[in-house]
């Protein structure tokens, strides 16, 4: 009889579990009690985790071994025999695979299945260099997986379509004219996860709500047909814009299944692909989805193993600003700010917002005011419902934070509020104006980056993408009056 299968909770999909290698196995599916009441996760993220591995189990039948336990180690004790188990997607679990091999109750460790590039491939792609570029990356995923190519070149002659896909909101539309997102219906098994973290009394953040992503690999491929159908063929064009009524614009909502390793992202790339190649899709969003998918997702899950343990404590930046308790217990009704208050509603109730209020709304504001970068990568691993471990730390510590002194991301991302107001309808009605950097009604963004440019002034004039912001800033006549400003500013 061969040796059961450990899944993680990141691991359910049938590419994992339903291959020739596995079909016969017993699959050993643990809900670790320690785990659940390690960090204040967001309560809708620990019903996904708890209501996909139930789903699992449910659908295995007598395959199952369903254990909750207070540790993994209890559980696979209780197993009785060796489990083999696929490479976990962080390093403390690694570890703890590691230390359950070493003591016999690991048989084997298998290669990760849930992502495109294996990992030694990206090392001998990456050779000995210790920065990067996505645009590299993303073409090298092209070229290899041929998605998108002709006679090997990009079909339509040109790798990406960004500057088509960074188009503001349409004026005067509170909403985007596409159909909504798709929404799995509940079940018993959904109510039981409910019930039993209301039993549990765990110290969670954000509210409980209805589940709004899929959990089980049938939900999962319902949700790409519908995405592929109904909101891709919109999704390019209006990806970095936002509006206040229309939280998922046209956005896949994907990222959840992904990340429980529901869907593979192959197959995910080549469903946009052939929707683009049967006339139903336009170019800009089919490559703009596919960018995401195959370019940006898999770079991070890369560069989370290439930087190392140690990338979490960098600090380039020297950012030690604690978050503050309204942002920690996702307080948005105790923001002013259009923009920030819409952006944490979001995560308050759905443990979600899209990739530009991550990085431009949320990210811009704790990059504005200092806040400590490995406070903030766990704060967005715990708040949002697909922040597992791998995701935050290239997302926010690079990407976001500049933390990493540019071995990510060529520059930081700041901006004030000239940029929000181009690509939302926030400002209209907010108490800000994000023309003023002085005053009561002087906009946090738009001051805070002037702030912000003259704290770091001397690492922005060095950089030929960010010195025009120092010159700029020297020639304003209120600076002073500014930065007294922000430093005394407690609301937002």
């Amino acid at each position: 009889m061969p040796a059961p299968l450990w899944l993680f909770a990141d691991q359910l999909g049938p590419h994992v579990h339903d291959t020739d290698a596995h079909r016969d196995r017993e699959v050993v599916l643990v809900e670790s009690a320690r785990v659940l009441r390690s960090r204040p996760f967001h309560r809708q993220k620990l019903h996904i985790v708890l209501s996909g591995m139930r789903h699992l189990a449910d659908e295995l039948g007598d395959r199952a071994t369903y254990l909750r336990t207070d540790t993994y180690r209890e559980a696979l004790e209780q197993v009785g025999r060796p489990v083999v188990v696929h490479e976990p997607t962080s390093f403390a679990a690694a570890d703890l695979v590691e230390r359950l091999h070493a003591e016999g109750l690991v048989e084997e460790v298998l290669p990760t299945p849930t992502f495109a590039l294996p990992r030694a491939d990206f090392d001998e792609w990456a050779g000995d260099r210790d920065t990067f570029r996505m645009e590299d990356f993303y073409r090298s995923q092209r070229r290899r997986f041929d998605v998108l190519m002709e006679a090997g070149e990009p079909v339509g002659g040109t790798w990406n379509y960004d500057k088509e896909n960074r188009e503001p909101p349409p004026k005067g539309v509170a909403r985007l004219d596409v159909a909504g997102p798709w929404q799995p219906p509940e079940d018993a098994i959904d109510d039981g996860v409910r019930r039993d973290l209301e039993a549990l009394d765990l110290p969670t953040v954000g509210a409980d709500g209805p589940r709004w992503f899929a959990v089980t690999a049938a939900e999962a491929r319902r949700a790409l047909a519908h995405f592929v159908q109904e909101r891709l063929p919109h999704f390019g064009p209006p990806e970095d814009a936002m509006l206040t009524e229309d939280w998922a614009m046209a956005h896949s909502l994907l990222s959840v299944p992904l990340n429980l390793g529901l869907l593979h992202p192959l197959d995910v790339a080549r469903e946009a692909e052939s929707a683009y190649r049967s006339g139903d899709v336009p170019l800009p969003s089919a490559e703009g989805f596919v960018r995401q998918v195959l370019g940006w997702r898999e770079y991070m899950w890369q560069l989370y193993w290439r930087f190392g343990r140690d990338y979490m404590r960098d600090n380039a930046l020297r950012a030690h600003t604690p978050l503050p308790e309204w942002w920690t217990s996702l307080d948005a009704d105790a923001v002013t700010a259009k923009c920030l208050s819409t952006a944490l509603a979001g995560v308050r109730d759905r443990g979600w917002a899209h990739h530009i209020q991550r990085l431009m709304i949320l990210g811009n504001h704790a990059l504005q005011r200092g806040y400590d970068p490995r406070a903030l990568s766990d704060w967005f691993r715990e708040s949002f419902v697909d922040g597992f471990e791998w995701v935050m730390p290239p997302n926010v510590i690079g990407m976001s934070q500049h933390a990493d002194g540019g071995r990510l991301a060529t520059k930081p991302y700041s901006s004030g509020g000239a940029y929000v107001n181009r690509m939302s309808d926030h400002c209209r009605d907010c108490a800000y104006d994000p023309k003023k950097r002085l005053g009561d009604d002087a906009c946090p963004y738009t001051a805070g980056y002037w702030a912000w440019t003259h704290r770091h002034r001397d690492l922005l004039a060095a950089n030929n993408r960010t010195s025009r912001a120092v010159a700029s800033m020297n020639r304003l006549g209120d600076l002073d009056a500014v930065l007294e400003q922000e430093s005394a500013r407690e609301e937002f």
